[in-house]
């Protein structure tokens, strides 16, 4: 019997400035996408760098109903516990949900330390 690889513990997400450092700032708390997910978890916001983190506890289609920041017709990502690095970790990234390297991990773990 062959079993799925278990979810990463964090995952990443590349995107387009001002945006990023509007999130890592923790003035928008809703990320538009085209696309769903099913992963909750801990997410690094990324855009050259790493910002910061926060955590991504729901996600659902547009209804109406939402902040500001909410994009009619786009499914929106719920951030919470948003934190900033005082000095961004410089990376590359990648389309969509990508899995930071333990190397990347612990180079955010000590900038957050800092």
């Amino acid at each position: 019997m062959t079993t799925a690889p278990e979810r990463p513990e964090v995952c990443a997400l590349t995107l387009w400035q001002p945006w990023a450092s509007c999130i890592a700032y923790g003035t928008k708390r809703i990320e538009n996408r085209r696309w769903a997910t099913d992963y909750r978890g801990w997410l690094l916001i990324h855009a050259g760098a790493i910002l910061g983190w926060a955590r991504l506890d729901d996600c659902h289609q547009d209804d109406g109903m939402c902040t500001l920041w909410s994009a009619p017709g786009q499914w929106h990502w719920h951030l919470a516990d948003v934190h900033r690095l005082a000095r961004p970790v410089s990376c590359p990234g990648a389309r969509g949900l990508w899995t930071p390297t333990p190397a990347l991990l612990d180079l955010v773990r000590e900038a957050a330390r800092a």
